[in-house]
């Protein structure tokens, strides 16, 4: 039973079934809803954890790690505990339901779980029942519902029909009643089901997390669970294995499989699968566009990628050259229609005023599309030599992406701090290396990209800290290592723009594997055992590539 409208109670939702840790959320006002990482601490998910008879937290994570929250509010923002609160709620917050987050950044935590022996632990009784049905599974006592698995072996019998491999399994028509693919509340008792046979042997441990919610799910059976999840309208259970195949999408340089996976994802509908593969796409653009995958990209793929503003590139112009390639190599397969489509998602204002120039003499596509072009470079020179008070403020609502920046890395506009030391054999004998040197980088940029601001300089200075004692000099409160932060040296008013700073963790120099916002000027990097990353990095080998991004606002 839910609890009763307006009043309160916290609940850890464990995608991979540990009871002592996952993503907060809130029942409050007859709604469940998260929390907002925002100076999210070690504080206040003490308090969480002993609100839910946990001694206490071991860390905190970023609600990415366990999936964004279900579509729904925000509870809380800014919590501000002291540790020493019974409840979360008691807490300084904004207010209930006050918020500038998303639910990407949906908090979570670790709680302290110590053997039922050494402390008087709550009993939860959701999963003392979900062991005794899976007892009801295993012996098969009293199963009134058969369910015959027949799967295609590839070979032939004598007679030269098809071999068929045949599985049974009996269930319970009052457990399978809740899933409508069975129609076992309709008066049958029994139903043929046709998997392949690579899927077959995993069909069991399917059907038991009908009784149980909870399955042991491995790289090697995810697809097959996620093509029965998907079947069988168990949404919850294939997003959640969705997630799994962010582990796999880096392995493939040459972009085939995450191509592969994106199709599927749309197949079946998994969105939160299709926006992990077009997310991983997108913060690796430029890799895309030089592997051998890019030219077979679909138009609902290369459309996808273009809406978004965490793509990275090098800059716009670099995101135009790429699509009028996959347009020409594309040739009469893609109308004119479609073209024009594609290129009016470019955001022309975005692309550096020195290329702007050299676009109608050096562009693949200008004399097919001079219209598209024409009007969109009008508007881009306009974005460059006007100032904002003279430009329609209209523009640069949340509708308009063509003024909103990507995540832009070309030079002066990001810079990059490689952690690790590589030591030359002329060095051996010279002074060591400080190895703080390599984790703090002054440089400058304009304080916009419009070209009357270019000789407006704006000076910054980046800093990787790593543990407590730096987080002290710096004069900064850090509850997890490492952290960056990003200063401006330089104070120059200008009301009307904003900067949008992200750090960009690039495993082994090769993909981006995670990518943060500057709150203020700190970044949280989530690159420990705790925080898990969106895609993983063999060994935690990070180069970190902070990139600077004004906007008007």
């Amino acid at each position: 039973m839910l609890p009763p409208r307006n009043s309160l109670c916290l609940l850890l939702l464990l995608i991979f079934l540990n009871v002592s840790e996952g993503r907060v959320e809130i029942y409050h006002d007859g709604k469940w809803g998260t929390v907002c990482d925002d100076n999210w601490d070690m504080a206040d998910a003490r308090v969480l954890c002993r609100q839910l008879n946990f001694p206490g937290a071991k860390s905190i994570v970023t609600g990415k790690d366990y999936g964004q929250g279900a579509p729904g509010p925000i509870w809380l923002d800014d919590v501000n505990c002291k540790g020493t609160e019974t409840h979360l709620f008691t807490c300084e917050f904004k207010g209930w339901g006050e918020t500038d987050c998303t639910h990407k950044e949906d908090v979570g935590a670790i709680c302290i779980n110590v053997d039922i022996n050494d402390s008087t632990q709550s009993l939860d009784h959701s999963i003392i029942l979900s062991d005794f049905l899976g007892q009801i599974f295993d012996d098969g006592n009293g199963c009134d519902f058969l369910i015959v698995v027949q799967s295609p072996t590839g070979n032939k019998q004598e007679d030269g029909t098809p071999e068929i491999s045949v599985k049974t399994i009996c269930a319970h028509k009052m457990i399978l009643s809740q899933i409508p693919f069975f129609n076992a509340s309709v008066g049958i008792t029994n139903i043929t089901v046709n998997l392949s046979l690579t899927c077959q042997p995993h069909f069991t441990s399917f059907i038991r997390y009908i009784y149980t919610r909870k399955i042991d799910v491995t790289l090697s059976s995810a697809l097959c669970l996620h093509q029965m999840a998907s079947n069988f309208g168990l949404k919850q259970l294939m997003e959640d294995i969705g997630r799994l195949f962010s582990k796999i999408l880096p392995e493939d340089s040459t972009f085939h499989n995450q191509v592969s996976f994106y199709k599927y994802a749309v197949e079946t509908k998994d969105l939160v699968l299709e926006e992990n593969c077009v997310q991983y796409m997108a913060w690796n653009y430029q890799n895309l566009t030089r592997s051998p995958a890019w030219s077979g990209l679909s138009v609902g793929l290369l459309r996808a990628l273009l809406t978004r503003s965490d793509l990275v590139a090098p800059d716009e112009y670099f995101v135009l050259q790429s699509v009028e390639r996959w347009i020409s190599e594309k040739g009469d397969s893609v109308d004119l229609e479609t073209q024009a489509d594609l290129l009016g998602r470019i955001r022309f204002p975005l692309i550096p005023a020195e290329k702007l120039y050299v676009i109608e003499s050096s562009s693949l596509l200008y004399s097919t599309h001079k219209t598209v072009y024409r009007d969109n470079m009008l508007k881009a020179f306009q974005f460059n030599v006007l100032l904002f008070s003279n430009l329609t403020k209209q523009k640069f609502g949340k509708e308009n992406k063509d003024y909103q920046p990507r995540i832009y890395t070309a030079e002066p506009w990001s810079i990059v701090l490689d952690l690790s030391i590589r030591t030359s054999s002329s060095q051996t004998h010279s002074r060591p290396i400080d190895k703080r040197q390599t984790r703090s980088k002054s440089f400058s940029t304009p304080v916009h990209n419009s070209l009357i601001f270019k000789d407006t300089v704006k000076r910054w200075q980046a800093n990787i800290l790593i543990n407590r004692d730096e987080c002290s000099n710096h004069r900064v409160r850090c509850e997890s290592f490492p952290v960056a932060k990003l200063t401006s040296q330089s104070y120059i008013s200008q009301s009307e723009i904003l900067f949008r700073n992200r750090v960009l963790l690039v495993c082994q120099g090769q993909y981006v594997c995670q990518i943060k916002d500057f709150k203020g000027n700190m970044a949280s990097i989530s690159a420990n055992a705790t925080q898990v990353l969106p895609y993983p990095c063999p060994d935690d080998q990070f180069i970190y590539q902070i990139v600077v991004t004004p906007e008007y606002v």
